[in-house]
């Protein structure tokens, strides 16, 4: 598998992911322009797409889902929840074929093997995902105010992984967020994952994992330096036996290879 980070942070996020027989998006938060450009720009098939993923149903996650799916003509996967409110939010009345997915239980799409799993944050029915081909699995864990012993033992059996290293809580602390925001952002139920706890968790699984790209930056109380910084002491020892990268809203990032 290829995977490409599109763009990651609160202005849109979209992932894209290449196999041997088909490609996959994982959210599509920018406009459907800004993704067919972004794809071409990165080298990346549109002709092999075969379905969009999606974690939850805010903006910056589906802004581009409605227009996309009804322009390749693949269907949308998610939970029963994200797809009541991504209906809901539909400024289009033209079909969509949406299949519902159920935590916890595998599917199967042009060749993937999919599966999702809950995470924690403000929306319906959110959730990550791990996808596998041909011997290989990539995890997708963003947008969560923690990571509980079940998400971690997902990731854990990944070969890549895109995590989510939202802020640093200094800077969010220190910054001009007002206080119900910054709560929020802290909350471990409906948050983001901090600096601090993307590290905990590749102090935890680096060994087995090997690669992270770190995603969904705050460009207010973050900086890639920061994040990578707090993730390499957290590798620790094992520093130089695990590759880590950060993906930015403004570009695609590096393709990885799983």
């Amino acid at each position: 598998m290829k995977i490409t980070v599109l763009a990651s942070g609160s202005k849109g996020n979209c992932t894209y992911i290449e196999g041997d027989c088909g490609a996959l998006l994982i959210d599509a938060g920018l406009s459907a322009r800004e993704t067919f450009k972004r794809l071409e720009s990165a080298g990346a098939k549109t002709e092999l797409i075969k379905g969009i993923l999606v974690t939850h149903e805010h903006s910056d996650h589906i802004k581009g889902v409605d227009v996309l799916a009804r322009k390749l003509d693949v269907p949308v996967f998610s939970t029963q929840g994200t797809l009541w409110e991504f209906e809901d939010k539909r400024k289009s009345d033209k079909d969509v074929d949406m299949q519902t997915v159920k935590t916890g239980e595998r599917f199967e799409v042009c060749g993937f093997s999919a599966e999702a799993f809950s995470t924690y944050h403000d929306a319906c029915d959110p959730c990550g995902f791990c996808i596998s081909e041909n011997g290989s699995t990539f995890g997708f864990c963003t947008d969560t105010g923690r990571l509980s012993d079940k998400i971690t033992g997902y990731l854990k059996k990944c070969d890549a992984v895109v995590l989510e290293s939202n802020h640093c809580p200094v800077m969010l602390e220190k910054g001009p967020y007002p206080k119900f925001l910054k709560e929020r952002i802290r909350d471990q139920n409906r948050g983001h994952l901090s600096n601090t706890a993307a590290a905990e968790c590749i102090q935890k699984i680096g060994q087995d994992v090997g690669t992270f790209v770190l995603a969904h930056l705050s460009e207010e109380n973050n900086t890639p330096q920061k994040a990578l910084e707090t993730a390499k002491k957290g590798a620790g020892l094992f520093s130089s036996d695990i590759e880590i990268s950060v993906s930015l809203q403004c570009e695609a990032c590096s393709t990885i290879r799983v």
